[in-house]
């Protein structure tokens, strides 16, 4: 199974209900060892990804993803709007290029390393998009990659927990920075966890 327009709105849709869901939560999360926004500022801007994609003409996948990164590099503030924006328009791109959906992923992971300039154990949401990343690559069908992606993520939150933040604005904190989830970490595993519902629904 490919991942087709159809697919892609519903991913979109999907994690725009769970941003909704998840503001409070990942405020909170953020207020502990950041500027206390990354809720806000998800929210605000999958809420214009959805006014964004209601207008957008039907096309393709890729053109899906990449007005949903365009749209967030424009909308969202701080560090979440450059570097979300870099996964889904990589996605677009690599999609529109004739890419598999696999690839997307790869691009956009190499995006946000050279963005931000971070690598695993940094305390960031590379914790859990790098293990997300290969382990979609390692997966023989849709369902399961996406399945695998979610969990490895998952994971990979939990793994930032004990970490000292050495990039973004927790680093600043330094240790006391450790024994907290990072809530760019725990994002992505919110976006990837509805790659997989709406996935499993598409095949079943």
């Amino acid at each position: 199974m490919t991942v087709d327009e159809a697919l892609a709105r519903a991913w979109i849709a999907a994690v725009a209900d769970s941003v909704r869901a998840e503001a409070q939560h990942l405020t909170d999360l953020d207020t502990a060892i950041g500027d206390g926004d990354h809720g806000v500022n998800l929210r605000r801007g999958f809420d214009a990804v959805t006014a964004a994609l209601d207008t957008l003409q039907p096309g393709s996948a890729g053109d899906v993803l990449g007005k949903t990164g365009t749209t967030l590099l424009s909308k969202v503030g701080g560090a979440s709007g450059p570097l979300y924006g870099t996964v889904f328009r990589a996605l677009g791109k690599t999609l529109r290029e004739g890419g598999t959906f696999a690839e997307g992923l790869q691009a956009a992971l190499d995006g946000v390393r050279r963005l931000g300039k971070a690598e695993v154990g940094d305390k960031t949401m590379v914790d859990a998009l790098a293990p997300a990343v290969a382990a979609y690559a390692s997966a023989e069908s849709a369902p399961e990659a996406a399945r695998a992606a979610a969990q490895a993520a998952k994971t990979g939150v939990a793994s930032t927990v004990p970490l000292t933040a050495r990039k973004g604005r927790a680093s600043y904190l330094g240790e006391r920075s450790a024994g907290h989830p990072d809530p760019g970490a725990t994002s992505t595993a919110l976006i990837l966890e509805a790659l997989a519902r709406v996935t499993a629904e598409a095949s079943s």
